[in-house]
């Protein structure tokens, strides 16, 4: 799972990425704009976005993000708490609210909510494309009934596929998603552990079920 904080409170930013970390691959931004930026490139599987940030704020951020028409969970994150604020933000596409100053725990728990209601995360963390089964809690992977090896990334590639069975990846939002935008790669390496990947999936016939999109990258069949 792969979140974005936006916080312009720089030391609560750091604090928070470091929560989240041990749980989630989180990406940061501490004002408007970069936060728009990141969210476009449609890698994250959840927001949690302050309101009051510089240049753009919160609620405008989530307005372009939905004009998009992307559907990323957000949770909104800011001291600001009232009535009007809440409702604002749940008008503007906010699936929900949490104030300052607040738990870990708390926060935890409500993006484990976002993300079990968006179809992410489900409740044992185990996600399924035909014969294939993910179990996130172990990092586990069974096809046909048969338990497989992956390596970190190819699983984080197979798990990304099959959130977006259906949907055209480009090579930079698969790059950007398991490797990161800090990774000293070049996403020239996608196109080697898609390789490896399906060479793993060929034994059991579901390597042609990962389709290249010339020119664009990649799309995993709908079911």
């Amino acid at each position: 799972m792969r979140l974005l904080v936006v916080e312009d409170n720089l030391s609560l930013l750091e604090s928070i990425v470091e929560l989240l970390s041990d749980e989630f691959e989180v990406d940061q931004a501490a004002n408007g704009e970069d936060a728009l930026f990141l969210a476009m490139q449609n890698i994250h599987d959840a927001i949690v976005l302050d309101v009051m940030i510089p240049e753009i704020d919160g609620f405008e951020v989530l307005r372009t993000i939905r004009k998009e028409g992307l559907k990323i969970p957000v949770l909104f994150l800011t001291a600001r708490d009232s009535l009007e604020d809440r409702v604002k933000g749940l008008d503007t596409g906010g699936d929900d609210y949490l104030t300052k100053p607040f738990q870990a725990a708390e926060l935890k728990a409500r993006i484990r909510a976002l993300l079990r209601r968006s179809g992410s995360l489900t409740t044992n963390q185990t996600i399924q494309y035909r014969g294939i089964e993910l179990l996130g809690k172990e990092r586990d992977i069974i096809v046909d009934g048969e338990s497989i090896k992956l390596t970190a990334k190819q699983y984080e590639l197979l798990e990304y596929l099959i959130q977006n069975k259906g949907v055209i990846l480009t090579k930079e939002q698969i790059y950007d998603r398991v490797w990161g935008f800090d990774s000293d790669t070049t996403v020239a390496i996608v196109e080697v552990f898609m390789h490896h990947l399906r060479k793993k999936l060929e034994p059991f016939g579901y390597q042609s079920d990962i389709k290249t999109i010339r020119g664009v990258g990649y799309m995993l069949n709908g079911e």
